[in-house]
């Protein structure tokens, strides 16, 4: 099957970096066949379509039914057989990927005027259809499509670190928490460690998803406040530990760390004790992590990892802009060994 997907516009790479990370760590095949912008189309299997409930930056995912120029849309969705795809009521819905000046209310009734006088005994629903006919244009291509998922924003909105029973400044959205976990590859029953757990955000975001977790930071308030927010949001597999994240050793390997560990400009040190930290914390993270594993971590932009670590091989590298002053770098790494590729 053929799948669109509608990523988040809010960064270029992190969206299909997300999507792809995710079909490979579930060993799902797949084919990427169209990439642009805030669209991408990739054939997957059917069956695996709500593996993708998991990612943080897709809006929404439909089936891609058939695909035309603008010029051919009407004679082209006279031709398909809505009667196999159409269950009970229906609606149409143009999505504008880029800024064409078109006229989206237009579209949307002369197709579904073309598609009730075809098969008459559809109903409209333009409130809640059971049915939503996604029409997404980009350029001079138009993707028709049948909607199968929509993200649900809710849990984003209200998992925002103000809104969690204890808070901390600096805490990570759950966006990028959520996608961060998703890079890093972890499935569902797999163990995740953060050693920098804070208020229990990256803790959070990977529960959610069935994975166990690990949280270690070596401020007691913290470790007590991670509890509050992993009980809040209904984890119950976890273990929090207080600890230094330099020298903290599990007992047994996971198989992904995720963290976003503390950071600040320092004009005296120019980021002398950051890189310290970063470096006794990867000598350790390398003990902690299984030989297939891997790390997903945030790190400011004067930071440069290739500078700091030979231990871990740099897979993927993705920068944030936060403020004039501040860039956040994500970055994925595997043991080194393998073999490496940046994007």
């Amino acid at each position: 099957m053929e799948i669109a997907m509608i990523l988040s516009g809010e960064h270029k790479t992190l969206p299909p970096s997300e999507v792809k990370n995710l079909l490979r760590a579930e060993n799902i095949k797949y084919k990427v066949k169209y990439l642009r912008d805030k669209l991408m189309t990739l054939e997957t299997r059917a069956d695996k379509i709500p593996i993708f409930s998991r990612l943080a930056y897709t809006h929404e995912i439909s089936q891609v039914i058939s695909k035309t120029a603008p010029g051919g849309l009407e004679e082209t969705i006279k031709s398909i057989p809505w009667e196999e795809l159409i269950e009970d009521d229906f609606a149409v819905r143009v999505k504008k990927i880029d800024k064409t000046p078109i006229d989206s209310p237009l579209i949307e009734k002369r197709i579904g005027t073309i598609i009730k006088k075809g098969h008459p005994h559809f109903r409209v629903n333009l409130e809640n259809p059971k049915t939503l006919i996604r029409l997404i244009i980009e350029n001079d291509k138009i993707f028709i499509t049948k909607r199968l998922y929509k993200t649900d924003k809710k849990h984003f909105n209200n998992a925002k670190p103000h809104k969690r029973p204890f808070f901390y400044p600096g805490s990570m959205s759950p966006k990028l928490a959520r996608c961060m976990v998703n890079l890093s590859g972890v499935r569902e029953g797999e163990t995740l460690l953060d050693p920098f757990c804070g208020t229990g955000g990256i803790l959070i975001e990977a529960g959610l998803i069935g994975a166990k977790v690990i949280g270690v930071d070596i401020d007691p308030k913290m470790i007590k406040g991670a509890e509050e927010n992993l009980k809040y949001y209904g984890i119950r597999d976890y273990e929090l530990i207080r600890a230094d994240a330099r020298s903290f050793k599990l007992e047994k390997p996971v198989k992904a760390i995720v963290t976003d560990p503390p950071y600040g400009i320092s004009a005296s040190t120019m980021g002398e004790e950051q890189e310290k930290l970063y470096k006794e914390f990867l000598k350790t993270a390398k003990y902690n992590l299984q030989e297939d594993g891997r790390i997903c971590m945030a790190t400011p932009h004067y930071l440069q990892l290739e500078d700091i670590t030979d231990e871990f091989t740099i897979k993927e590298k993705h920068a944030i802009r936060m403020h004039k002053s501040l860039t956040r770098i994500i970055y994925t790494l595997e043991k080194t060994g393998g073999s490496s590729h940046c994007k």
